[in-house]
């Protein structure tokens, strides 16, 4: 035989040697749950080995993290007043304002902090956005949804991440902040944000599970490529900086075409029900986390992906996988 794809494939050495695709720990990006109090560390039972934390617990355990090499996170605020029009959560003293200062006041340009920015934690019928005749109102949410951006950004965030799936948020969040002087704010937007069974575990941490019906009119329909591809260009057009896929490992399809069709860096969400299934079965010894971690961590940069916010990312840099 003259060709023998083995003889790359021989040792530890050439394989790295010759790999195709390389992950590295600078592509990771760690979610916090961040709550009002004081020395709150409070484990999420469908979500093992992450917890809720109040501001300061946060900077400690933020602390570790950095020394090992995690210098991106993302915030998600929860605990704060729920109401009908979510007005919380662009107030000046949320949680995540106060733990954006902190951060930033403590670790300066060393971490990078990226902020959440839906207001379904926020609203006490969990929907993402104000409902108007029984429909959530695109418009009437695109507002308080920049408010909030700004709110965040005003704290020193230096990314602020729109997670609602509203039509031309990311315009007007822009606007918002180029207004106020920020416009060195970046917004890595969701814009292809299906509606997803996976989310189950957050919606437990972050307390926003709708009280009625689904987020089937705003997130997108799972069956839609094309449209999936009509979402991100409009957030592009719109000013995005950086565009997200969302969930990750069902949709590799859509990370690997959005690659093609744009310049902009691709994130992509590892999202909660896939790392509480992989944990659930490493608990059962059904699998080898390691393996099944770092295989679809490579799965993801394969697909396009250079940037991966999941929830591995403390075992990842922590344990040398």
């Amino acid at each position: 035989m003259i060709h023998r794809p083995r003889r790359l494939r021989v040792n530890p050495v050439v394989r790295d040697m010759v790999a195709e695709v390389r992950f590295h720990n600078d592509m990771l990006i760690y979610p916090y749950f961040v709550e009002k109090g004081k020395n709150i560390v409070s484990p999420i039972s469908s979500m093992p080995g992450i917890n809720h934390f109040s501001p300061d617990t946060l900077l400690k355990d933020v602390e570790k993290g950095l020394k090992k090499g995690i210098k991106k996170v993302l915030l998600f605020g929860s605990g704060e007043e729920k109401s009908e029009s979510g007005r919380s959560a662009y107030a000046k003293d949320t949680v995540v304002a106060h733990a954006v200062k902190l951060l930033k006041k403590n670790f300066k340009d060393d971490l990078y902090v990226i902020t959440d920015v839906c207001l379904c934690a926020y609203t006490s019928h969990g929907h993402c956005g104000i409902i108007q005749d029984g429909l959530v109102h695109n418009d009437l949410s695109v507002a308080s949804i920049a408010k909030m951006a700004l709110t965040h950004a005003e704290a020193g965030a230096d990314m602020v991440a729109p997670s609602d799936m509203m039509d031309g948020r990311v315009g007007a969040i822009r606007a918002t902040l180029d207004e106020a002087g920020l416009d060195i704010t970046a917004i890595m937007s969701y814009s292809v944000k299906f509606a997803s069974a996976y989310y189950g575990p957050f919606r437990e941490a972050a307390g926003s599970a709708p009280q009625y019906g689904d987020r089937k009119s705003y997130q997108m329909d799972f069956r839609n490529p094309n449209e999936a591809m009509k979402e991100a260009w409009l957030d592009e057009g719109e000013g995005a900086d950086v565009l997200m896929v969302k969930p990750a490992l069902a949709y590799m399809d859509i990370i690997t075409r959005l690659r093609a069709e744009t310049h902009l860096p691709i994130a992509c969400y590892n999202v909660s029900g896939e790392y509480s299934m992989v944990k659930a079965a490493a608990a059962k010894k059904w699998i080898d986390e390691k393996s099944i971690v770092m295989e679809n961590m490579h799965a993801f940069a394969r697909a396009g992906a250079g940037l991966i916010i999941t929830y591995h990312a403390r075992d990842i840099v922590e344990k040398g996988w």
